[in-house]
């Protein structure tokens, strides 16, 4: 809204910055490193050792995306490893990937996937997806969609050009099997980066 000719990002940062300076607001930059919050006003550590005192401090730390905690994950992020299909799923497209996930983000990613590569895997531990009940009818009924329920990521495995395949446990016939990929997407959620705060 407010851009009929569309803006990038930057642009618009630039524009929200400016109009809160219209109002009088004193725009620092730098890296808040700790808040105490034991006592009013609040005091906040700048990185280069200003302290800064607020009355009211608002955290908009964001979030980081949740990965399974695989070696081979580690190895291959970048690289075919990602947790983000809408900025990465093109660089797949006509190929074969897989989404790990069972509920509304990782069926979205899987649907969004789908208009793209070839085939897409969603693999999902529990014996049923735990989206809601439209993006469960969304995924199921688009074709190239399979869902593999109860399984478990073992292995990503690939070379020094990317991901290659994915090594799986199936639960239901204690079994591994392996699925030729070319993208591995994790869509199991997100932690707030609120770290600096956990002490208050």
């Amino acid at each position: 809204p407010g851009y009929p000719e569309g803006v990038t990002g930057p642009v618009m940062m630039e524009d929200l910055k400016a109009q809160a300076e219209r109002f009088g607001t004193d725009v620092r930059w730098g890296i808040i490193t700790e808040v105490d919050f034991s006592k009013r006003p609040f005091i906040a550590h700048a990185d280069d050792g200003t302290l800064l005192e607020a009355n009211a401090v608002i955290i908009a730390t964001g979030a980081t995306a949740k990965y399974l905690g695989l070696e081979s994950e580690t190895a291959f992020k970048g690289r075919g490893v990602s947790a983000c299909a809408t900025c990465d799923g093109f660089f797949y497209k006509g190929m074969d990937v897989a989404v790990v996930g069972g509920g509304d983000t990782a069926a979205e990613e899987a649907s969004y996937l789908a208009g793209l590569c070839n085939k897409v895997y969603m693999i999902v531990r529990k014996p049923y997806l735990r989206a809601s009940k439209a993006m469960q009818k969304r995924v199921e009924e688009t074709p190239n969609i399979e869902i593999l329920y109860e399984h478990e990521t073992r292995e990503i495995v690939g070379n020094e050009d990317g991901v290659e395949g994915a090594v799986l446990w199936n639960k239901k016939e204690n079994k591994e099997v392996r699925i030729d990929i070319k993208g591995f997407f994790t869509a199991i959620g997100h932690e707030p980066q609120s770290a600096i705060f956990k002490d208050y």
